[in-house]
């Protein structure tokens, strides 16, 4: 008998292989998104484990049987699902719904924006994880589910995507580095990378925050995008003016020796669909494609002075003729 769900029976199997025999607390959403609803996940499993809860989504792939004339594809819906796990405490029987809203509001985002999430990526939750719970927990991370993997399915290839809670000083160190390393210091900590609101940043640990400066200063950062709020260019005859709110200038101070002096662009992206790339180069050099966007070389000279001139006032950018810095 063919099955009306062969990508949900697909990780209903895999799951199987670690929980046999095990009935999560599953909980669907009452109108399904395809149909008008407002949770694009069809349902989130919790399994109880001795330390922590296994969450696990239902929505991010192609869950139920196609027309027999659709076309194959390599991957199943947007090629994951969510998973997330949560510190669990001695006795604890109330799952976290906490964290199926999270993993909610992510599949929103994805299918609202069509920007999807991969291993490595990160983003900020501009708010503590849970509301109602007082945690340095800020911010997300991504990485491939260290049991669960990937996996082939009827409607192509699936990799459960694990969602990691970030500190904010944990946060900023991905930033001016990479996910993967950071990642890799909680595992040492955590191997499967619970996310428990209560923890200490690993930021405090000097030896820890030594390996991140050290991994910053030989490997630059990964990051070549930036949200910059309030962050605009004007062009005026010769001159072209980039402004910056104070309240920013902190992160892009940091931001910018993590990329330039390594030889690797950043791109800030401002308000009202302003962008700014910043090249590194030999030679200064100023570009204007269209579409809002304002390109520029620059010299080492003009890289190495920008971070200094992000400072409130209006100065010129020594090593980038007719450039001034607005904060």
């Amino acid at each position: 008998m063919t099955s009306d769900a062969p990508g949900w029976d697909a990780i209903d199997a895999r799951l199987e292989t670690f929980y046999p025999g095990v009935e999560p607390l599953h909980f669907g959403t009452l109108i399904k998104f395809a149909l008008g609803g407002p949770d694009p996940l069809d349902g989130v499993s919790f399994y109880p484990r001795e330390e922590h809860w296994h969450l696990v989504g239902y929505g991010m792939s192609d869950l139920y049987a196609r027309d027999d004339d659709a076309e194959p594809t390599a991957e199943s819906g947007w090629g994951f699902e969510f998973t997330f796990r949560v510190a669990r405490a001695a006795g604890e029987t109330e799952p976290p719904m906490w964290a199926a809203n999270l993993l909610q509001n992510l599949a929103r985002y994805v299918f609202s924006s069509g920007n999807w999430f991969e291993p490595g990526h990160h983003m900020n939750a501009n708010g503590p994880l849970r509301q109602d719970h007082e945690t340095d927990l800020t911010a997300l991370a991504f990485a491939e589910d260290p049991e669960l993997g990937a996996i082939d399915t009827p409607h192509g290839r699936l990799q459960f995507l694990q969602v990691v809670g970030l500190t904010t000083d944990e946060y900023a160190a991905v930033l001016h580095w990479n996910s993967q390393g950071l990642l890799d210091l909680l595992r040492d900590r955590s191997p499967l990378l619970v996310t428990d609101l209560d923890r200490p940043s690993i930021t405090d640990d000097p030896r820890a925050r030594a390996a991140i400066e050290a991994g910053q200063r030989r490997d630059g950062s990964s990051t070549s995008v930036l949200m910059v709020a309030g962050c605009s260019w004007s062009a005026e005859d010769d001159r072209i003016r980039l402004r910056f709110q104070e309240i920013t200038t902190p992160m892009l101070a940091r931001a910018i020796p993590s990329r330039l002096p390594h030889g690797r662009p950043m791109l800030l992206e401002g308000d009202d669909g302003q962008r700014i790339l910043l090249n590194p180069a030999e030679v200064f050099a100023v570009r204007r494609p269209g579409d809002g966007v304002l390109e520029l070389d620059l010299p080492p000279e003009a890289a190495a002075a920008l971070p200094a001139a992000l400072t409130p006032g209006s100065r010129p950018l020594p090593g980038a003729d007719g450039v001034i810095i607005e904060v």
